[in-house]
């Protein structure tokens, strides 16, 4: 049967295809994490990676048992948790993932009460777009998400925060910015610019209005809210920001005008974790904090 050291070696492996990396990670010496895999190989009668003098690579095989793997090691990881709850103190670690056009705007004002409420509570962040974060969550490699929907986010279990609206951001020169409202209409023959590919609020923005014909501007695709900003003061676009990075400033410094969409269908920012996780309870009075930062804003 394999151990859960080996085990812990290949997910190493398939989270960095570097055995350097891998065996940092699992603080262990280079050769030392070679032999635990070559013994997995073995025992399992199957070879997990395919190793070059410039690469490395999983199997079909190794793939899918460093899948399973990685929940495994999940369920092992929620045991701990379970009696660390049962002792009567709530510590350890939660790893949190968050898309970057909600986690930055929200997380710095109400990490300071989360550090109040669990002194000895480790989070630890990693920023990804939806669909990475999703993958992230059933395979166990995160343990919470900080997300906006429409989303599917499978068969997480979604606890909802607060509805997040739009402002349409224009140029000081453009021909909208003295009005004191934006419609529907104003966007409907304007390209919009937006996030690359993969971002959900490019999904939503473009979604704002069911009933107009928004689109996107094809020649280009930010990465960031700061550059969808920058591109818009040099009056090369228009855009759509959500409200919760406009209040925590996003727009500073710049010379834009905001207007306030009327009508507007708002994304839902959520916290979604897997089904039977041990910190629900945790994850739950996260919730009302989160809720209650932003209803301070």
């Amino acid at each position: 049967m394999p151990s859960l050291r080996q085990l812990r070696f290949l997910t190493a492996l398939a989270e960095t295809l570097n055995f350097s990396r891998a065996a940092e990670i699992c603080h262990v010496t280079q050769p030392t994490l070679s032999t635990g895999l070559k013994e997995l190989e073995g025992r399992l009668g199957v070879a997990l990676a395919e190793r070059t003098r410039h690469s490395v690579m999983l199997t079909p095989a190794g793939q899918d048992i460093a899948e399973r793997a990685c929940k495994i090691l999940a369920e092992i990881k929620d045991i701990e948790v379970v009696a660390h709850q049962r002792s009567g103190a709530f510590q350890g670690e939660i790893k949190l993932g968050m898309i970057p056009t909600v986690g930055p705007f929200l997380l710095p004002r109400t990490l300071p009460r989360i550090r109040k409420l669990w002194p000895d509570l480790r989070i630890f962040l990693r920023e990804e777009l939806t669909d990475s974060l999703v993958a992230g969550l059933a395979e166990g490699r995160l343990d919470l998400l900080l997300a906006a929907l429409p989303y599917d986010v499978g068969d997480a279990v979604v606890e909802p925060l607060f509805q997040d609206g739009y402002q349409l951001a224009v140029s000081k020169h453009h021909g909208l910015a003295r009005r004191h409202a934006a419609q529907p209409e104003d966007l409907s023959h304007t390209p919009l610019l937006l996030l690359e590919r993969g971002h959900c609020l490019q999904r939503h923005a473009l979604s704002a209005f069911p009933g107009a014909a928004l689109h996107a501007d094809d020649s280009f695709a930010a990465t960031s809210l700061a550059t969808l900003v920058s591109m818009v003061e040099e009056g090369l676009g228009i855009t759509l920001l959500p409200n919760l990075a406009v209040k925590a400033g996003v727009t500073r410094g710049h010379e834009v005008a905001l207007l306030p969409l009327q009508g507007a269908c708002p994304r839902q920012v959520v916290l979604a974790w897997r089904p039977g996780s041990p910190h629900a309870a945790t994850f739950t009075q996260l919730a009302v904090l989160f809720r209650e930062t932003h209803a301070r804003e």
